[in-house]
């Protein structure tokens, strides 16, 4: 099997450039994980929300559901396009674009009236994380050289993102309890104008000197299929069937484009594909591991959702911890041995989560293993980071980013509605969420030696 082109360690006497960040990259790495913690806040900061929502704008309880399915089904279903978008026309000028679009529709969401004015903020507010997530990571990539200071700026990104998740769980119990849900759309105002205020100065912008035209035949057939799948995912199973016959379409619509929108010898570098992959379980098993043990917390521990929320900042300490540690075991151990490590210390740490009980004794073993697990999904999807954009030129970095964040958005989409489904299965909750458990812990397990079989050296 050929050898694959993944970062390793590398002596200090082989001429390798200095791993020290200057000044400048700090700033630009500041910027962007400053933009990247507050899409992750804000994609979590509702959940806890919801309720108060509906009560105060009068959604039915099935409408309830579209709030998070709407900024889901834009979200995921445009990255890729956006992704290449910001190839074409200048990765920074998509990424402030976003940024403002963020910003206007938070603060339309945070005034809105009744359930259409909102509806339509939270379809923005998803466009604009679809815009602004490649770019922002593309933008870093093409900031660090490929090896040991790219993979400290994407340990530092992963970290923060998880941190966002865990912090906007807390931070929209804390907002809604003290002040009002209004304010888990207008937290993000304030940041989206000091990043704009911010970013032009500190970021320089990106794009190919000659720009090709946009695949429009391909933006429509895998937008379409994005926009389909997530769509049978949350509301409509039989929406799958459309969005899998047009992804299976997509790579042959795109070996007949002059300007693939993703070119084709991306799409079958092992790196991308695998990596890619195992990005997908990464988001699947650990996002819907949040729900499973939400749900442990509030109704069968008998949590409020407050309690629940801060309970996961021991979840949020161990993304820190391993998004913190991660390029250093990537530069001694190689991003391959990360993706391993990383799954096989997620799949133990939720495998022992089978071991809840229905008193709060149990709690001592969920903080334990929702730590340790924290680690080793954080050190995946740090693997998955660096396979996945590896060996891509910098002109096709939008691209390969947005591949990446594509997988990120469906499987924070697809691990929900599949767990909740297992969890359907038993007539008792606690079952229902320990059998759950051991589909998620099989899932992780799966990934993890699917990486070390197909992702192996020579």
């Amino acid at each position: 099997m050929a050898a694959l082109d993944l970062p390793t360690a590398v002596p200090a006497t082989s001429g390798v450039p200095d791993t020290r960040m200057t000044g400048p990259m700090r700033l630009v790495l500041a910027v962007l994980l400053l933009a990247q913690f507050m899409l992750a806040v804000d994609f979590s900061i509702l959940n806890v929300a919801l309720p108060a929502i509906g009560q105060g704008l009068g959604f039915t309880l099935g409408g309830l559901q579209w709030i998070a399915t709407a900024f889901a089904l834009a979200a995921a279903g445009f990255t890729l396009l956006f992704g290449r978008v910001a190839d074409l026309v200048g990765r920074r000028r998509v990424f402030l674009g976003g940024m403002a679009l963020l910003g206007i529709s938070s603060l339309a969401g945070g005034l809105a009236t009744g359930p259409g004015l909102l509806m339509a903020a939270r379809v923005a507010q998803g466009l604009a994380t679809a815009a602004v997530t490649p770019a922002a990571l593309s933008l870093l990539t093409s900031s660090f050289p490929e090896g040991p200071l790219r993979a400290r700026a994407l340990g530092l990104n992963g970290a923060l993102m998880s941190a966002g998740f865990t912090t906007g769980a807390i931070l929209g119990g804390v907002l809604t309890d003290l002040l009002s849900w209004r304010w888990a759309f207008l937290v993000n105002v304030p940041v989206a104008l000091a990043v704009l205020l911010v970013a032009p100065v500190v970021l320089k912008e990106s794009r190919p000197a000659v720009r090709p035209r946009l695949d429009v035949p391909g933006a429509i057939t895998v937008t379409g299929g994005l926009l389909a799948l997530v769509h049978g995912l949350t509301t409509e199973p039989w929406a799958l069937l459309v969005g899998a016959a047009l992804l299976i379409a997509f790579p042959f619509v795109e070996r007949r484009a002059a300007s693939p929108l993703v070119p084709v010898r991306i799409l079958t570098r092992r790196t991308v594909v695998w990596g890619n992959l195992a990005g997908l379980v990464a988001f699947v098993t650990e996002t819907s591991l949040v729900f499973l043990l939400t749900l442990y917390l509030q109704d069968v521990l008998g949590f409020s959702p407050l309690a629940a929320g801060l309970s996961f900042g021991v979840l949020g300490a161990g993304t820190v911890l391993g998004g913190v540690g991660a390029a250093r075991f990537i530069a001694r151990f190689g991003a391959r041995t990360a993706l391993v490590a990383g799954g096989l210390l997620q799949a133990a740490a939720t495998l022992a989560l089978y071991g809840l009980g229905d008193d709060r004794g149990s709690l001592w073993l969920l903080l334990a293993a929702t730590f340790a697990g924290g680690v080793g999904n954080m050190l995946a999807i740090v693997g998955f980071m660096v396979t996945a954009t590896s060996g891509i030129p910098d002109h096709e970095q939008g691209t390969a980013t947005g591949l990446a964040t594509m997988t990120q958005q469906i499987g924070i989409t697809m691990g929900t509605p599949i767990m909740s489904a297992v969890v359907v299965t038993a007539p008792v909750l606690l079952d229902g969420i320990g059998l759950a458990v051991l589909v998620n812990a099989a899932i992780v397990l799966a990934g993890a030696l699917a990486s070390a079989v197909f992702l192996r050296r020579a």
